[in-house]
């Protein structure tokens, strides 16, 4: 087995979107092999495995991952991943990968595909609501597929939206005081830990596309359960969505129902769904695959020479 450090500074946004967009249209066919996460909880975040197949690109493997949304405070990442690759021919563990940069890369990459399909105007004008690693994943992958505008951007704490909004020179930039500032736009996108909803209904327009990343586990919920009554669900995989998704709260509560959701993302992608009119809300719910965890440490592996860690039928860690 080799082993690969960080490798997200060799890939750029074009060729990882492209790499999404393909196993979320192989999903879409029902090409894939790809069970739900599982989730180990802790008071303090959880832990997820997530293996999946693909047959098409000879690819087979599993993503461990957490997510501890404490962990900045103590100089850590948020969310940290690991992938281990396998011959699906032998069962034999080929690749060991950082996969915590990549993570970023891969969901900035989903939004961007849903944004290509999904949002009704160009250039957009594009708001965020939250400010962290995510949300500059989702811009700079949008920004890759995509002509923008504006970028309006709110944050909790307004120091990190004038910090954020300060850094991104590729478009005009401004950050707001409000949520509802930043939901005056033709592309939202949510990137927040919330258990509680941050967007009201009322705040959005019709014609919008919403990419809501950050309710990734059970509880979770950014959005208001009558905004998703009003739009056009498309999610990256029915049963994650339903277990964990932006759609789990409301489905729980009664005030949504799994049978209204519209389609998934490679549904669209390959065609075969697609949102009703220019003036339809449409709503990208985001888990996270497996699939596109493949997707891109297959890119890793083409592009990096790996690091032999395998002796004696053990793992050898890495030299600090």
């Amino acid at each position: 087995m080799k082993y690969y450090p960080d490798a997200s500074g060799s890939l750029t946004y074009p060729e990882v979107n492209v790499a999404i967009e393909e196993v979320f249209a192989e999903h879409g066919r029902g090409n894939v092999q790809m069970p739900p996460k599982i989730y180990i909880t802790f008071p303090e975040g959880d832990f997820r495995t997530m293996p999946a197949s693909i047959p098409s690109q000879n690819l087979a493997g599993v993503k461990i991952v957490n997510v501890h949304p404490g962990n900045p405070a103590h100089g850590l990442p948020t969310v940290m991943a690991t992938i281990i690759l396998i011959n699906p021919a032998t069962g034999i563990q080929t690749a060991l990968i950082d996969a915590t940069a990549l993570t970023d890369m891969r969901t900035g990459a989903a939004g961007a595909v849903a944004a290509k399909y999904l949002a009704q105007k160009k250039p957009l004008t594009i708001g965020l609501v939250g400010s962290g690693r995510q949300a500059e994943a989702q811009l700079n992958a949008i920004a890759a597929e995509c002509d923008i505008e504006e970028v309006i951007v709110w944050s909790r704490r307004k120091e990190n939206a004038d910090r954020f909004a300060g850094a991104y020179q590729q478009s005009p930039a401004k950050s707001v005081r409000t949520i509802e500032e930043a939901c005056n736009c033709d592309l939202l996108v949510t990137t927040t830990p919330s258990r509680e909803p941050l967007i009201r209904s009322e705040w959005i327009q019709p014609g919008t596309h919403i990419n809501a990343i950050g309710a990734d586990a059970p509880g979770k919920q950014e959005l208001e359960s009558a905004l998703l009554a009003r739009a056009e669900v498309f999610v990256d995989d029915y049963e994650q969505a339903i277990h964990s998704g932006e759609v789990n709260v409301p489905i729980r509560s009664g005030a949504y129902s799994a049978e209204r959701i519209a389609g998934t993302l490679g549904e669209v992608v390959i065609g075969r769904k697609q949102r009703s009119s220019a003036d339809a809300i449409t709503i990208f719910d985001s888990t996270g695959l497996a699939v596109q965890d493949l997707a891109i440490a297959r890119i890793v592996v083409e592009r990096m020479e790996g690091k032999e860690i395998e002796e004696d039928n053990r793992l050898i860690p890495p030299a600090p």
